[in-house]
């Protein structure tokens, strides 16, 4: 090895080592911000049609439509966080007024709890403790009930900083959609460059999936939420808003609304007359099972790849990876799977290939 083959290999180590320490320190610096800035492209890879329609009407005022896009995203995140916290604020101060003015009273309890063999009487008797006695009641169960409110606040505390999170997700999206086809032709160019010549055609592929994921995912799931909180509403429930938004949060989760719904509908049938539960019933049974019918249709729509790939790739993803996996995890199976489908297209071809040179010689 002569001295000009050292220089190299040394000046080439050297670069090496300093685009490494870059890299790191760069990664350090994005790693905190990871979170924040995946959910951002994301929502702008979901909504881009969106924001392209809203942009034309505006005339091309891509700038504008950002705008009003990041506005009404921050809207629909922040107002819940704000009326919840507000709402909170408001109950808690009059439920302290009522403490230590003595005049709390409980609501009567509903008469078919009578009819409850096991649970009836030991509910009876803590609900007329309360009514009656609410310090001695406080004696008995004030460590219990301190424990479950601490544990209430702190998921309440979660949901908060999870909404902030999001909110700033909507800002960075926001960034992201007037330059959106400079980023969309840089992703192209990066994925030629690791995956040519079919980098590009991942690059749709991820963003295509991404688009029918979220409207099959999230697009059911809110579906399925406002109907049954409809249905909810109209047959008098009083606590369809908050029933129907963790049907939401079940449904993004792949759970679906039956925890919600069938001890709503085994309520129905103790609190309302049979008919009317009979009815009630027959309407929220279809609105339980219909993500089993629309999903698949909503992710299937207009992609090639299997639709049994992208759902293992949507509950894999949320099992492992929590909301967000919902999206990487079809992405990722997506690409892998066109990339062993082009890997064995290849390997066709080739022996297509050596048994026609075969047969001519």
């Amino acid at each position: 090895m002569t001295g000009i083959e050292d220089k190299r290999i040394i000046d080439l180590g050297i670069r090496l080592l300093f685009l490494a320490v870059f890299l790191y320190a760069a990664l350090m610096i994005v790693a905190p911000l990871a979170g924040i800035v995946l959910w951002a492209t994301i929502l702008a890879v979901a909504i881009y049609p969106l924001f392209e329609s809203l942009a034309n009407l505006l005339g091309g005022r891509r700038g504008w439509a950002a705008t009003i896009t990041v506005l009404v995203g921050l809207f629909l995140t922040i107002g819940p966080l704000a009326a919840s916290i507000a709402g909170l604020v408001e109950y808690s101060a009059d439920l302290i007024h009522e403490i230590s003015s003595g005049t709390l009273t409980m609501p009567p309890l509903p008469e078919r709890i009578n009819e409850w063999e096991i649970m009836g009487p030991k509910i009876k008797e803590v609900w007329a403790l309360f009514d009656n006695n609410l310090a001695a009641a406080l004696d008995r169960y004030g460590s219990f009930i301190l424990e479950f409110g601490t544990s209430v606040l702190g998921k309440l505390a979660g949901v908060g900083v999870g909404l902030l999170a999001m909110a700033l997700s909507v800002i960075v999206m926001g960034m992201m959609l007037s330059p959106g086809p400079q980023l969309g032709h840089m992703l192209q160019n990066f994925g030629n460059r690791v995956f040519a010549p079919k980098g590009g055609e991942f690059v749709e592929l991820a963003a295509a999936t991404v688009r029918n994921v979220s409207r099959g995912v999230l697009g059911v799931a809110a579906i399925q939420a406002f109907l049954a909180g409809l249905v909810m509403l109209i047959f008098g429930i009083d606590a369809a808003g908050p029933l129907a938004v963790v049907c939401l949060i079940l449904g993004i989760i792949q759970v679906g609304p039956g925890p919600v719904i069938i001890p709503v509908i085994i309520w129905a049938w103790s609190a309302m007359t049979p008919g009317m539960a009979l009815v009630f019933t027959v309407i929220m049974v279809p609105v339980m099972i219909m993500d089993n019918f629309l999903r698949p249709i909503f992710i299937a729509r207009g992609l090639e790849t299997p639709i049994l790939v992208i759902l293992v790739g949507v509950i894999g993803g949320v099992l492992s990876g929590g909301i967000v996996g919902i999206f990487i995890g079809p992405v990722i199976l997506s690409v892998f799977y066109e990339l062993v489908m082009a890997w064995m297209a290849v390997e066709i071809d080739e022996a297509a290939g050596e048994e026609t040179v075969e047969d001519a010689t």
